[in-house]
């Protein structure tokens, strides 16, 4: 097995092999089929994106001996010598502008820019980290860049294009990569394994995607540690969150569904094994915002799977799904609210374990705090049956409240409120005296008026015996 970084062993050799930049190696590959090709470019773009790879392949398309051509023959000197491991060109010259960005260094490639190409179609200067080249340097080659002879090309690649100084810029072809698409990075560095042949177990490439964040060449430098220290089984799901310091999806499991249920004691256990596991307290605040924000997506979005909107393995968005469904859709947003806040204060915080902690206790104890999120909370927990102490059931939602939840007005012991009904029922109650059943509705002709019946008056107090 070589011992090439794996980055370099799969570098691409044409713009068919460039993944996630449609949008520039498309247009490059017309303009070379139009044979309208220009005498400079600026490819900017984050890091490990394909920028200095794709200069390399553009000076191959260009000296190819069946060129200038989008798909470089592969057979001719020119293409031998740029090749993957080939020994490079004369004609081809990289400059790392980090450590050459001077004026002196502008001048010397300035003089040396005149003299033709030894043995193919172009000389072609690769000016790599341009930004890196001083405001007197892209001065010294303003002139040469804005009218070069016609064997002479630039290709600028910059993480930073507004550093590149206006004169310069303006006279080039700016071509902007972006970071790759986690889906087709994922499937680049399955085909990758597959090649490498060795087993990688589901789980483990959504987490080398989340480390690589968009660049491939990150993402294939962790990908070939890992395949560096795979055993007999491969790369297994265990190996890589140990390894790259991610948090165990069960840990992560255990504390959303604490939360979700209220329970304390769940969630405080958690936070011990973390401590006790010797897990940063950070690393796994941040890796639970970002499956609370995974949950307020499902919750929001209830076909987010079929829609494509994750990337992770079925029994993972199963159980995401679940607990989505466990949450309401307030607590889930303060929860997210609160843990992007703790994650925020854990920055030089001397204890993070508190942090934590405290964390925990604020998502836990809604009723602690009297804001809108809170409230809102509540009431959410109460529609889901769970007690805010944690633990208990609420109420149904056809829990009907008894006499005591609604006191009536008080009245002088042994008066009725007029116009009977429920008051007039708690009144008779809390006077001692039994109810009366009413009595049921009977179908009958319209009652006779009848003499009214004297009635002692209610206002009127109780008169004491006479003295004998």
């Amino acid at each position: 097995m070589s011992s090439l970084a794996l980055y370099r062993r799969y570098r691409p050799e044409s713009f068919a092999e460039v993944i996630g930049q449609e949008h520039v190696t498309d247009p490059l590959q017309q303009a070379l089929r139009n044979n309208r090709v220009n005498h400079a470019y600026l490819f900017s773009g984050p890091r490990g994106c394909g920028k200095t790879t794709s200069a390399r392949i553009l000076a191959r398309c260009l000296n190819c001996e069946q060129g200038p051509t989008p798909t470089p023959c592969g057979v001719c000197q020119s293409c031998q010598d740029l090749a993957r491991n080939g020994p490079g060109s004369i004609d081809v010259i990289e400059i790392d502008a980090a450590s050459h960005g001077g004026v002196d260094d502008a001048r010397e490639l300035r003089e040396k820019a005149f003299f033709g190409p030894a043995g193919s179609r172009y000389k072609i200067y690769i000016i790599d980290e341009a930004h890196m080249v001083t405001s007197a340097g892209f001065n010294a080659l303003l002139k040469v860049v804005e009218e070069p002879p016609e064997h002479l090309k630039f290709i600028f690649a910059t993480t930073e294009p507004e550093k590149v100084i206006g004169t310069i810029r303006s006279r080039t072809h700016h071509y902007p990569f972006r970071l790759v698409p986690p889906g087709t990075l994922r499937d680049y560095l399955g085909e990758v394994c597959g090649k490498e042949d060795i087993p990688v177990e589901e789980g483990v490439l959504p987490l080398v995607v989340r480390a690589g964040a968009g660049s491939v060449r990150d993402s294939m430098s962790v990908m070939d540690q890992l395949l560096a220290g795979a055993g007999a089984d491969g790369v297994t799901y265990a190996m890589a969150t140990s390894l790259l310091g991610y948090t165990d999806g069960s840990l992560l499991d255990s504390v959303v569904e604490a939360f979700a249920t209220g329970d304390g004691a769940a969630a405080f256990e958690v936070v011990d094994r973390i401590i006790e596991g010797g897990n940063d307290p950070r690393r796994f605040v941040a890796d639970l915002l970002e499956r609370l924000r995974d949950l307020v997506i499902l919750a929001a979005v209830p076909d987010a799977v079929e829609k494509g909107l994750f990337d992770a393995p079925a029994d993972v968005l199963e159980r995401m799904q679940a607990q989505a469904g466990t949450f309401g859709a307030a607590e889930l947003s303060r929860a997210a609210d609160l843990v992007n806040e703790g994650l925020t204060e854990m920055r030089g915080a001397t204890s993070p374990r508190l942090q934590l902690e405290l964390i925990c206790a604020r998502v836990l104890l809604p009723a602690a705090y009297g804001d809108e999120r809170s409230l809102m909370a509540r009431l959410d927990r109460l529609e889901r049956g769970v007690a805010f102490s944690g633990g208990g059931a609420a109420p149904a939602m056809g829990y009907v409240p008894g006499p005591e939840a609604h006191p009536a007005p008080q009245v002088p012991q042994g008066a009725v409120p007029q116009g009977g009904g429920p008051a007039a029922a708690r009144a008779a109650v809390r006077g001692g005296a039994a109810p009366e059943p009413a009595p049921a509705p009977v179908q009958s002709a319209p009652p006779q008026p009848s003499a009214p019946q004297p009635s002692a008056p209610v206002s009127q107090a109780p008169v004491s015996p006479a003295p004998a």
